[in-house]
């Protein structure tokens, strides 16, 4: 199971990405409300979640990818939720994969999860993250996954499905949907 995380102020481009190219695969992927089901993006798009983080319980031990799409205030009130504190640290403890674009690694960060790790985020969050920036667009460091922002959308969701999937399928849904 993956959960991606939806707040009120999320980045739509970073959460609807990975939700329509996870699905391709046919992932097993919940979108999660926190606190509510219907949650308005920075840019005045709303969604339905599958549930709510007061759902979260029949998914915890199941959970292979935690996802926290970036925006704001969408990543503050991220942080803010214990619910998904909760889910990501019991992620990181399973070793299960965590995926954060944007500002939200900055959460990761401010979590002490990224000590020993390589990470990227949008420019201005480095000092949040405690660990070594790296150049690339996007990057994978042990369990984590991280990007810069909504402009590389597809490549972090092409690297969430490779994780999951490997890499012949992360290169046919390239193919499928007319990318490189």
């Amino acid at each position: 199971m993956i959960l991606l995380f939806l707040a009120d102020g999320f980045e739509e481009t970073e959460a609807l990405v990975p939700v329509d190219l996870l699905r391709r695969t046919k992932c097993e992927i919940k979108t999660v409300g926190v606190g509510k089901k219907e949650i308005t993006g920075s840019h005045g798009i709303s969604v339905i979640t599958d549930i709510t983080t007061e759902e979260l319980a029949p998914y915890s031990d199941s959970t292979e990818m935690v996802i926290l799409p970036g925006g704001m205030p969408g990543t503050l009130n991220l942080e803010a939720s214990k619910e998904v504190k909760k889910a990501v640290l019991n992620a990181f403890q399973k070793g299960s994969f965590i995926a954060a674009i944007c500002a939200a690694p900055s959460v990761l960060g401010h979590w002490n999860l990224l000590k020993n790790q390589t990470a990227v985020c949008y420019p201005g969050y480095e000092k949040d993250l405690g660990c070594k920036i790296g150049s690339e667009s996007v990057v994978c460091s042990g369990q984590f996954i991280t990007a810069k922002g909504a402009g590389v959308a597809l490549d972090f969701s092409f690297q969430l499905i490779e994780a999951l999937c490997g890499s012949k399928k992360a290169l046919d849904v390239k193919k499928s949907i007319q990318c490189r």
